[in-house]
Order: structure tokens, then C-alpha cells, then sequence
């Protein structure tokens, strides 16, 4: 049922998810498995010989996220990580350049910047929302790919999606989209001229806090081949249990991000012109410098905000741990709200470089909880600052 003629509520609940032919059952089982009997040597059943290079669970999961999109190949991995690995290694040799936005997310920067970077790769940041400073950065000889992240995490910036695929397109780059922070309910990067969509699977699509895992969505057959082969021979495969928790939480992610969307635009007005912040990023907010592009190429503003808090580091720290619904926790994306103070937790890494995050920044996912808790829970943090 994966059929794009379905409305994508539809194909969140049934593609991928035919019922089990042997009992009727609507869930397809779990297979927990480790290897494939063979109706003699090499004749497999289905195509499967041995977990780790396939299983119906993450097949199925597979499956759901192509549809869901709008790409022809989907690959699970154990991590996001692991999948924004495999890829960067199936596109990249020693030599070849990358440029990403000045603000990514610190693991994505310190994969590349830790690990490709001493392999031979060069590595160029820029602000995505300056179109000029993008095309500058671009190096026709070698820039191989352009990685993009919108909205930004954590300052929330907008990126032209459609506007960069033409520039890396033009010097002959892949261009990439961390999708994780919009998922392809609101944002589907293939159809603005992206060629890959990445996604860390723990967050929106997951939704629940309660399993780990990443994903890669191309078009493209030769780059999906050499995906799947290092998805194959590296092996840093999701279990089918994993699989299937990720495919459980997407059947709801369309009515869950509509709740974090409102619950988010609710808190983000409340915060506006606070006497305790200089700032509220969030890219619903009319005065958000992304606002318009955002309501062009989103289906509403998502579930994260960020904001800059008056007097530095000492007040910041002080209000992240001082909310008691919004749990002091890396991650994002789950039912449950949360608060995280990137500087010290999700950007340590990039602490020190021009990735650097302000020290007075506080980041919040915001769940699904009832709207007026959680406005308590923030505005009383603020009043005991």
C-alpha cells in the first residue's frame, strides 16, 4: 500500500505494512532472526540469507520511509550517525570537498571534522541562509557535497532548500538535507531537488524516547547501491525490534507533530518579548528571518525553540535545570517535552570553533503534554530566574 496517490496519514499507517499473509494478522510479525534457511545452496527464500545484509522487519521500515519521502530507496541504520557515516563514505574519497552549515548538528560537524577530515577530506562552514556566501564556499574541482540542515539545530535557521540544490548542482555536488528536525511531515527535501535525505530516526519519526536509530532516502540507483553495500558490509544495521518500534511510532507521527507544532507556536508567542531573553528562535514567529520561506516549503514550524537568555551561561544553565516537565536531556522529538542547554550538551564537541553555540542558549522540544502545563513549567523557570 505504499501508492503515493495516498494522502501521507495513509501511507504513515500502511505502507510497508501489508498483513501477514498466513494469519491474517493486521501487524505484520517481528522476525527475530539471525540467519535465513536455504531451499538449497544460494537459492534463498525471498532474498534473505543473513540479518545483517536483509530482514523483513527492516525491510518493511525501509519501505515506509521511502514512501513517506518520496524517494525510491530508503536504508535504516542502527544510528543517524551511522547512516550519515555510511553515505559520506559511499560518496567521498581523500581529496574531496565538503561544505556545511555553520550551525548542523555537533555530531554531524565532528563525524566529519574528526574522522574524514584526517582520512584526507577539507571541510568549509557557512551560514546556508546566505545564498552568496554558500556559492563562494563552493570549490567546482572538488566540493562533492553540500550539507544542508533546516531548520538549524539549535538556532533554528531556514535554508532555501530548492536555491542550494541549483548551487551544488551547478558545481557538481550531492546535495544532502538533515531532515530530522522538520520529518517529512512537514519538509520532503527530495521534491525542492535535494538528492538525499538523512534523518536520526531516535527523534520525530521514533517519537517515543525509546529507541535508537538513523536513516538515509536517495533517488538516485548507483548511490542507493553503494548505500546498501556499505549498509551490508559495514553493518551498523537497527535490530528488528529497533525496527519496529520506529515503524510503531511513525504510524502516529502526522497527529503527533501537528500537537508539537501547536503546543511549540503556543510557547514561542508567550515567550516573545520577555523581559528575561534578548531572543526566541522559532521560525513561526512573523519576525523570524526565515519566516516566510519556512511557510513556503514547511506544513507548519515543528516542535523545537530556542532562545537567548539575559545575563549568560550562569542564568541559562540555571533555568534548564530548573523546569520540571521539561526533562534536562539531550534528544529530541519524543512525546515527552525537553529541555537541553546545547552549549555543554548537544554542541560540546564543537565548543571552541566557528560552530561554537552562544553560552545563554537554551533549546526546548517541545511534546505533546497539555499546552497550558507546559506554559506553567516555562514561564515559572523565567519568574524564578
Amino acid at each position: 500500500m505504499s501508492d503515493q496517490q495516498h494522502a501521507f496519514s495513509t501511507r504513515a499507517i500502511h505502507a510497508g505494512q501489508e498483513f501477514d499473509p498466513t494469519t491474517g494478522a493486521v501487524v505484520p510479525p517481528v522476525y527475530f532472526t539471525s540467519t535465513f534457511v536455504q531451499d538449497g545452496v544460494g537459492n534463498f527464500r525471498g532474498g534473505y540469507e543473513y540479518a545483517r545484509g536483509g530482514n523483513p522487519t527492516r525491510d518493511s521500515l525501509q519501505e515506509l520511509l521511502a514512501s513517506l519521502e518520496g524517494g525510491t530507496h530508503a536504508f535504516a541504520f542502527a544510528s543517524g550517525l551511522a547512516g550519515e557515516d555510511a553515505l559520506l563514505r559511499a560518496v567521498l574519497k581523500p581529496g574531496d570537498h565538503v561544505v556545511m552549515g555553520n550551525d548542523v548538528y555537533g555530531g554531524s560537524h565532528r563525524l566529519v571534522s574528526r574522522i574524514f577530515v584526517p582520512w584526507g577530506v577539507s571541510l568549509s562552514t557557512v551560514d546556508m541562509s546566505d545564498l552568496d556566501a554558500v556559492r563562494r564556499a563552493m570549490r567546482p574541482d572538488s566540493t562533492h557535497m553540500l550539507w544542508v540542515e533546516t531548520p538549524s539545530n539549535p538556532l533554528m535557521k531556514i535554508t532555501d532548500i530548492a536555491a542550494l540544490a541549483e548551487i551544488g548542482h551547478a558545481a557538481g555536488a550531492l546535495v544532502v538535507v538533515d531532515n530530522t528536525f522538520a520529518s517529512p511531515y512537514l519538509q520532503r527535501p527530495l521534491e525542492f531537488g535535494a538528492d538525499v535525505v538523512t534523518h536520526s530516526t531516535t527523534k520525530y519519526l521514533g517519537g517515543h524516547s525509546d529507541v535508537l536509530g538513523g536513516a538515509v532516502v536517495v533517488n538516485n540507483e548507483e548511490l542507493a547501491e553503494k548505500i546498501r553495500f556499505l549498509q551490508f558490509a559495514a553493518g551498523a544495521v537497527p535490530g528488528p525490534m529497533d525496527s519496529w518500534l520506529t515503524i510503531r511510532g511513525i504510524k502516529t507521527l502526522a497527529v503527533r507533530v501537528e500537537r508539537h507544532s501547536s503546543n511549540a507556536m503556543a510557547i514561542a508567542e508567550a515567550l516573545v518579548g520577555h523581559p528575561k531573553l534578548d531572543a526566541v528562535y522559532y521560525p513561526g514567529l512573523p519576525d523570524h528571518p526565515g519566516h516566510e520561506l519556512a511557510a513556503r516549503q514547511m506544513r507548519a514550524f515543528g516542535g523545537m525553540i530556542s532562545f537567548a537568555v539575559k545575563g549568560g551561561a550562569t542564568p541559562a544553565k540555571e533555568l534548564a535545570e530548573s523546569m520540571t516537565l521539561f526533562q534536562l536531556a539531550e534528544s529530541l522529538g519524543g512525546v515527552e517535552s525537553l529541555v537541553c542547554y546545547p552549549s555543554e550538551m548537544t554542541h560540546a564537541s564543537v565548543k571552541g570553533t566557528a560552530l561554537e553555540v552562544p553560552d545563554n542558549i537554551v533549546r526546548l522540544s517541545v511534546g505533546i503534554e497539555d499546552v497550558a502545563d507546559l506554559l506553567d513549567d516555562v514561564l515559572g523557570a523565567l519568574d524564578r530566574l
